[in-house]
């Protein structure tokens, strides 16, 4: 009988108005493929940084890890964004992290580092070059070599290997390596556990699943009692709502429209938006949903395809351009992007459009910016009431949203770009933000919500694009458009943009 290496009982945390898990126990044991599932906001990552030690539990919780003397914890983490340095070799970044975990640094002995990394790489089926600088492998061989960095020189029985999306960056034939990989470690006695919103991966490799939902475990399935629909399922649960009640808005022209645009994470996106509609964007990390808004406002790389305004066209890479012909986007780090956290509420208000306020001389009109900057505070509802001369940076997250959105709301915009409108936000702004959303289209604006929040995305939008690996793979609207429906097409499009695919051999 296996022992278990990584056992968690009653495991909670909360944030400020938010509890993220609650009651969580799971093991994961010697020679052992654990998935860990659930749709975003289930309390996942939460759970892996808790592991990490990012975070710190509730009280009340237990973490037992029977590591050896020399790996600490015995918890290795691989996430999507590997960590490693592009310049360096192989052996070098293998080397380099285990001089770190020793606090001493030394020069490379080549000929000794080269053979324990070749070694290590071996038990991965794999011979590749390790004097090649990591910038010069496949996403694949990159990947393992992180693997065989995090475990270096410990020994395997007492190793828990936690697997973040480790195959987003991967094509079918890498997804086999990988997992031929893990099997074999799997065989030595680590334990792993593995996070992924590919289903049929999951089914493949998983000796066991663990199902998150609302920051409880929902549910525990060995292998042989689960299958993709039956995964789904569980995933999705039975506690959605219908659809979106009508807006009752008559959509006007079409104000956006997208035409085969490329770029970081978008493999040639088109798609319209209607001057009183309200679009939604959605899919998985690394689908494109979250570089779409940036590619069309021009704050990331667009490398082709044309964006076009009422029929203007938009170049990219200029947000500048964007503003003037009726873009505006709030990014979803509104601190660090989507205003100036120094200065005052007024002034990020007022600073998008001043040429209003300024007396025929070209000064700035302070007594009006002043008047201008308190009439939309009031509007979009900003507390405490006439707060216009406090620091954006002092106000709470619901309140700094506002004041962005109001900034943007008063260019009377053609197109409103929303990148998680409510995060960080709590619930009692909610509704204020909701609201100022449904005005905005109301008024005649395209507003396109990109967001990870399926009941938001339900909520308020009157169609929702779902995004996998940089192409859209399901539209949903009307009845159709249930959290339910929207979760399994995330899924789907995950598997639809990634194919299925033959490993060879079973577990």
């Amino acid at each position: 009988m296996s022992r278990p290496l990584l056992r968690v009982r009653g495991l909670s945390k909360t944030f400020p108005g938010v509890r993220a898990l609650q009651d969580v126990s799971l093991t994961v044991s010697s020679g052992e493929v654990v998935a860990l599932l659930g749709h975003n906001g289930s309390g996942k990552s939460t759970l892996v940084k808790i592991l990490a030690g990012v975070y710190d539990a509730d009280d009340g919780a237990e973490i037992q890890v029977p590591a050896p003397e020399s790996s600490g914890r015995g918890l290795h983490f691989i996430h999507q964004d590997l960590g490693l340095i592009a310049s360096l070799t192989a052996v070098e970044n293998i080397d380099l992290a285990k001089h770190l975990k020793k606090r001493a640094l030394r020069p490379f002995r080549t000929r000794q580092e080269r053979s324990h990394a070749k070694d290590l790489l071996a038990r991965f089926g794999t011979d590749l070059d390790v004097t090649v600088p990591v910038s010069g492998l496949s996403p694949t061989e990159r990947t393992l070599v992180a693997i065989a960095r995090a475990l270096g020189d410990w020994q395997s029985t007492h190793n828990v290997l936690i697997l973040d999306e480790p195959t987003a960056a991967l094509n079918a034939d890498g997804v086999g390596s990988l997992f031929t990989a893990v099997r074999r470690l799997a065989a030595d006695g680590t334990g792993v556990l593995f996070i992924s919103h590919r289903l049929e991966e999951v089914v493949e490799l998983a000796d066991r699943v663990v199902v998150l939902r609302d920051g409880r475990v929902a549910a525990e399935r060995l292998r042989g009692d689960f299958d993709r629909a039956s995964l789904t399922e569980l995933i999705a649960g039975g506690h959605f709502e219908g659809h979106r009640t009508a807006s009752g808005r008559d959509f006007g022209p079409i104000r956006l429209r997208v035409e085969e645009v490329t770029g970081p994470e978008l493999a040639g996106v088109s798609f319209t938006a209607r001057a009183g509609e309200v679009l939604g964007i959605s899919g998985l990390l690394g689908s494109g949903a979250e570089t779409l808004t940036g590619a069309v406002f021009g704050s990331s790389a667009r490398t082709s395809g044309r964006v076009l305004v009422d029929g203007t066209a938009i170049p990219p890479e200029n947000p500048g351009a964007a503003v003037k012909t009726g873009v505006v986007l709030a990014p979803a780090d509104r601190r660090r992007l989507g205003a100036f956290v120094t200065m005052t509420a007024r002034e990020n208000i007022t600073l998008p459009l001043l040429s209003p306020l300024r007396r025929a001389s070209g000064r700035l009109d302070f007594r009006a910016e002043k008047r201008e900057a308190r009439q939309w505070m009031d509007d979009v509802d900003v507390r405490p009431r006439g707060s216009i001369e406090k620091p954006f940076g002092l106000f709470s997250g619901g309140n700094q949203q506002k004041i962005v959105l109001g900034k943007w709301l008063r260019t009377r915009p053609k197109v409103l770009l929303l990148e998680e409108p409510t995060q960080g936000v709590d619930v009692g702004a909610l509704a204020g933000i909701y609201q100022l959303i449904e005005t905005a289209a109301a008024d005649g604006a395209a507003v396109v919500v990109a967001s990870s929040d399926t009941e938001e995305l339900c909520r308020l939008c009157d169609r929702v694009l779902v995004l996998g690996q940089g192409r859209i793979t399901a539209e949903l609207s009307g009845r159709g458009l249930t959290e339910a429906e929207l979760v399994r097409a995330t899924l789907g499009g995950a598997e639809a943009a990634h194919p299925s695919f033959a490993h060879g051999g079973s577990r």
